[in-house]
């Protein structure tokens, strides 16, 4: 049975994590080593990408204590900087006490978009396009009839008219596209490639742009939950108590000025998009995509704002949630021609795109939270600068046991930077 809670596992050595993390997963150790030895061979990537001349690495790392939907789930994170990964497991712990998180999903449909110019009249083009929606929508789902046999394929048409621009008025065309468990860019563009001349013959313009949006507003994953008082308390390295009243009441207050500042929720998204990314990274996703979507949607109603919201629930806990845009998928593309990315998957256990999608924004809410805790009481530099200083250590020239003694000297001095390292590493040798 598949456990996310493992007790010590920051403190095992590196070559028994893995062995840890099968036992936990119920795996044999051999079909998560892709996750340890980065599994892409120079054969893939030159078939990957052009011009390849070899791959890059980044640390992928476990988040742990996470209940999903009920759920526990290990969690791959892909992602070089120091604290994320640690306080998203450490938040998903506390979150734990709340029943864990919980999470929504509307239908995989993608937006794809069809530019139309050179059109006399818009708004009578616009009635011709909507008496011939059943046929085109019909026309587009005979470009892939195994998506349509699965359940997917063309839902809706939808007409924009951009009456001031540039370049003067034209329509949009919005082709709604279900592409089930999928991330989908290939099957929208071919799709709207498909309509492109028959919107040409009904419009009499000229068919230009015809490619997918990510802005995804259609494709929204949603994930909530609620932490106890009692976990919010705590005292810090310094013997300074906080209350779970004091902890949850600064959250909130710290997530309120995201809310109304576009400065600020800039980085507070950033901090969302830490967890997301490093899930969506390590699955094989197009993690530009994903950001893309998110900083558009938080800027939806005209005015750049947090993606996430807190609050008390009615029994004054801390309450959160957060929404956004997740195009996902668990077939196709880089999430079944990289092993690690496979072996990711696997570890998750996840069945469908809309799961994935669940658990990527339970970490981003995870991660949010931990950052927001972290400013609202001891400061964003206590935990983050811990964690930076073994990379500082290593940039002075630190190795083996010397790594974790210059970082130790360095947090306890309260002064983390390469000289001081420097210094510590010519002292100790």
């Amino acid at each position: 049975m598949t456990t996310s809670r493992i007790a010590g596992f920051y403190n095992l050595p590196l070559g028994q994590r893995l062995e840890k993390l099968a036992e936990a997963s119920g795996f044999i150790t051999e079909e998560l080593i892709a996750l340890q030895t980065s599994g892409l061979t120079l054969d893939q990537a030159d078939h990957m990408v052009e011009n390849a001349i070899g791959t890059f690495a980044l640390p992928l790392g476990i988040g742990l204590n996470f209940i999903v939907n009920g759920r526990e789930v290990l969690i791959p994170m892909t992602i070089e900087e120091p604290s994320v990964i640690a306080g998203a497991s450490f938040m998903a712990k506390l979150v734990r006490a709340g029943g864990g998180f919980t999470t929504t999903t509307t239908e995989p449909e993608m937006i794809g978009q069809i530019q139309v110019l050179d059109i006399q009249d818009l708004f009578s083009a616009s009635m011709k396009l909507m008496e011939q929606k059943e046929q085109l929508l019909a026309e587009a789902n005979t470009i892939d009839p195994l998506l349509t046999k699965l359940g997917g394929g063309a839902r809706d048409l939808e007409i924009r008219i951009i009456e001031d621009s540039p370049i003067g008025p034209f329509l949009v065309i919005h082709l709604i596209y279900d592409v089930r468990d999928a991330m989908g860019a290939n099957s929208v563009n071919t799709a709207c490639e498909k309509l492109a001349p028959r919107l040409e013959q009904i419009t009499g313009g000229r068919a230009h742009l015809r490619i997918l949006s990510n802005l995804a507003d259609r494709r929204l994953s949603k994930a909530q939950c609620s932490v106890p008082l009692n976990e919010l308390a705590f005292t810090d390295a310094d013997g300074r108590v906080f209350t779970g009243d004091q902890v949850r009441d600064g959250i909130i207050e710290a997530w309120a000025f995201a809310a109304v500042d576009p400065y600020r929720a800039a980085t507070h998204n950033k901090g969302i998009m830490n967890g997301v990314d490093a899930v969506v990274i390590a699955t094989g996703n197009d993690w530009r995509a994903i950001e893309a979507g998110a900083h558009a949607y938080a800027a939806r109603d005209g005015r750049y704002t947090s993606l996430s919201t807190w609050g008390k629930d009615k029994d004054g806990n801390l309450a959160g949630e957060v929404e956004m845009p997740m195009a996902v998928g668990i077939i196709g593309g880089a999430t079944k021609v990289n092993p690690t990315a496979k072996a990711a998957l696997k570890l998750m256990g996840v069945k469908t795109a809309s799961e994935l999608a669940g658990i990527i924004v339970s970490v981003g809410l995870a991660q949010n939270l931990a950052a927001l805790r972290a400013l609202a009481t001891e400061g964003i530099q206590r935990g983050h600068m811990s964690l930076h200083a073994r990379q500082v250590a290593i940039t002075a020239g630190a190795a083996g046991v010397l790594i974790e003694k210059v970082a130790a000297q360095m947090i306890a001095e309260k002064t983390v930077r390469i000289d001081r390292a420097e210094q510590l590493l010519k002292s100790f040798q």
